[in-house]
């Protein structure tokens, strides 16, 4: 099975959930706070839909308790993943 990594960096407590690139960095902003997982588990629910995959596809390799982190994306390959999130 295919999977992806992909690079983000984190803003919790935004106005609103949106994936955007600035300055080729793909930042994932999002409401939910960063207490017990919460901003976590919203990135992760973000960026599965983004992708078109189930929520639980998607998990946090590396930084769970920082602002920059690198997920693990199931079900897709690294460029459909980067076309989806428009890094391409």
């Amino acid at each position: 099975m295919d999977s992806a990594r992909v690079a983000v960096r984190v803003q919790a407590r935004a106005r609103r959930n949106e994936v955007l690139v600035r300055g080729g960095v793909l930042t994932v902003r999002v409401s939910a706070p960063a207490l017990e997982g919460r901003a976590n588990a919203a990135v992760c629910r973000l960026v599965a839909e983004r992708v078109g995959v189930a929520p639980g596809q998607v998990t946090i390799i590396r930084g769970k308790r920082a602002r920059d982190k690198l997920l693990e994306v199931g079900g897709i390959d690294q460029a459909a993943a980067e076309a989806a999130l428009g890094l391409l």
